[in-house]
Formats: C-alpha cells, structure tokens, sequence
C-alpha cells in the first residue's frame, strides 16, 4: 500500500505555516497579526487556513469558541518532502545538481560553508 502523501503548499499555506511553526498553535488573528504581508486580508486568511485544513496541511481544535489551528507536519518533515519533490521534478533525483544549484544560486558566506561542510561530515559519521 503506497503511503499517503501530504500535500505540497502554496507560498502563501508556507507562509501560514512558517507563524505556525514558529510560534504555535493560534488563532486566524494570531497568523493573520504576525504575517509580515498585511496585503492578505483577514477573511482570505482565514478561507486559506480552512483551506489548508481541508488538505491535511492543518488541524483546527474546535473545543472553544475561537478555533486554534496548528501545523499538521513538523517544519523538517514538510521541508524534507518539498526538498524530495524539487529533487525529482528539476534536478531529475541528482543531490549533487541540487547541492551545487543551491550553491550558486547566490553568494555562500564562510560561515554557510563550514556549517555545511559539518552538516556533511556528520551526515557522513552517521552513515558509517
């Protein structure tokens, strides 16, 4: 039985994710407050988040007046599923075209490249 796939969100469910993630769960209002885009009105907040919902992107508690809504997956696991789907579709299941795409996409500070010269040295030590 193949397993269920969670459903790939739009930059504007990210964004309502990222305040999820971030701070908790919360409220339409709480989400609506904190996106850094006020061009998104309350309503269409809200109509996403119900949305989002309805995907399986978000859970809504319901036990008081005020619904509280929170991200349904942890940060890592939507990130990992994203990177997966950008790994297959654009660099054809290659991580080092991504690896170097996301390289040279922009400037890389010394500081990125020992972090992620650390991240490989321990991903490597794990799979020895």
């Amino acid at each position: 039985m193949a397993r269920s796939q969670t459903p790939r969100p739009t930059d504007a469910e990210l964004a309502i994710l990222r305040v999820l993630w971030e701070r908790g769960p919360g409220t339409v209002r709480d989400v609506w407050e904190q996106l850094s885009d006020r061009r998104t009105g309350y309503t269409t907040t809200l109509k996403l988040m119900q949305i989002m919902t309805e995907k399986g992107l978000l859970a809504r508690d319901e036990r008081r007046q005020t619904h509280v809504y929170s991200a349904k997956q942890p940060q890592q696991q939507t990130q990992r599923a994203l990177v997966k789907d950008l790994l297959d579709r654009a660099f054809g299941g290659s991580a080092p075209k991504l690896i170097l795409g996301a390289l040279s996409a922009r400037r890389v500070t010394p500081e990125e490249l020992s972090q992620i010269r650390k991240m490989l040295d321990e991903l490597q030590g794990e799979r020895k």
